[in-house]
């Protein structure tokens, strides 16, 4: 009976890996065509495997929490030969007669170097190979020196262990002009022997390297207090209720359309402009956070984003969101007032030049020149870091001003 490989799919364009969170089958089980069979994890969501035709399967090699590099094998399904013919699809069999017999079309001085392709069946295809992790965070004990330059036999070494130039920041050198050396690397390692750890999940391991990225970047951040009161008040008069990240979000679209070069991007001696404007906004998972994108976000009315924006958000917290719904905005809008705070500095992403953070409402008398006295407000402040080699604080500051004139209008958005 024909065999046909389970392979880790290439589930978007630039994820190489995921990691195996759930096997939906088990050997034995009958399965359909396009059945979802493995859910995986990539750095952006949870996505499934699925099968490319009826059959059985025969043999499961994935395991639960390992990660495998696109193209590995999972497992393998027993099929029909009318399967195969109906499906068209490749069978470990026809593999092998194939490389069979490219290595018999090769001359014999060739043999040698055609040894590679003397495999058997399903050896065909990658051995499942497990990943190690590349991210690993270290406990930063008190007292210790930063690391400064780095000599190519500490690189092998931190090249052998999986470690970054952050992750290293916490070891006291004792080389020349301070150099963390191999042998202060190692001690470390021994003091950290025994601490308690935990693994860094995919998605951890994700967001830390993009913010290792970003912060490679001259960042600085500006905040401005805004009135919400008539956004508070046009948000109960609507059905359904837009949430408040919401219209900070059109309000932040509609001040970038106004002023582009704001989310320029530098690229060498250019800085490259956005052709639309597509904000992200971050959705906090565990573990970690995505950041789904709005298309066109100045472009649609607020009432027509609700949908959108509530299905976006919903499966961003389920992690069923596809690659595409998370690349290509030139800024994102965060919500950390959903946990209280009043007051943050966010991060934008490595591809994106602006983020818009978000604190909490509070009460505070606002003085008003119309009856000349305070008055009660629910007042937010709003913070935007900002790429200074792109744009400068006094333009991000009118931008911000911007955003909160916008937000006086909410019957506009």
């Amino acid at each position: 009976m024909p065999t046909v490989p389970i392979l880790m799919p290439q589930l978007g364009e630039s994820i190489a890996e995921a990691t195996v969170v759930r096997l939906g089958v088990s050997v034995g089980d009958a399965v359909r065509a396009d059945q979802e069979i493995i859910e995986v994890e990539t750095n952006k969501a949870v996505m499934s495997v699925t099968t490319l035709c009826n059959g059985t399967v025969s043999e499961i090699r994935a395991q639960e929490g390992v990660s495998y590099t696109v193209g590995s094998l999972l497992g393998l399904l027993d099929v029909t030969e009318e399967e195969v013919a109906r499906t068209g699809v490749d069978t470990i069999e026809a593999n092998e007669a194939r490389r069979a017999a490219a290595q018999q079309a090769a001359s014999p001085g060739d043999a040698e170097a055609n040894l590679h392709f003397r495999i058997d069946d399903e050896e065909a295809y990658e051995e499942s190979p497990q990943i190690v992790p590349t991210v690993k965070g270290l406990p930063v004990p008190a007292g210790t020196m930063g690391a400064h330059y780095i000599s190519p036999r500490m690189r092998a070494r931190m090249d052998d262990l999986g470690l970054r130039e952050a992750d290293i920041s916490a070891v006291a050198g004792t080389g020349a002009g301070h150099r963390v050396t191999v042998e202060d690397l190692e001690r470390f390692l021994n003091y950290l022997e025994g601490w308690p750890s935990s693994h860094a999940s995919t998605m951890r391991q994700s967001v830390a390297d993009a913010m290792r990225r970003s912060w490679t970047r001259p960042l600085a951040t500006v905040g401005l207090p805004v009135l919400l009161d008539r956004v508070l008040d046009h948000r109960r008069t609507h059905t359904p209720k837009p949430g408040l990240t919401l219209y900070m979000l059109r309000a932040f679209a509609l001040a970038l359309a106004e002023k582009p070069s704001a989310a320029g991007y530098l690229i060498g001696d250019k800085i490259v402009h956005p052709r639309s404007f597509d904000i992200g906004v971050a959705v906090q998972i565990k573990d970690g956070v995505v950041v789904p994108v709005i298309r066109k976000a100045d472009q649609k009315r607020l009432a027509d984003l609700i949908a959108e924006y509530d299905d976006l958000v919903e499966r961003g917290r389920d992690r069923h969101l596809g690659e595409d719904d998370c690349k290509g905005g030139i800024a994102t809008v965060t919500n950390f007032g959903m946990f209280g705070l009043t007051l943050g500095t966010p991060i934008p992403l490595p591809n994106e030049t602006l983020i818009l953070g978000i604190g909490a409402g509070v009460k505070k008398p606002v003085w008003s020149d119309e009856v000349e006295a305070f008055l009660p407000a629910t007042v937010s402040d709003l913070f935007i870091t900002f790429d200074h080699r792109v744009v400068d604080g006094g333009d991000v500051g009118l931008l911000l001003k911007r955003v909160s004139e916008i937000l006086q209008k909410p019957e506009d958005l």
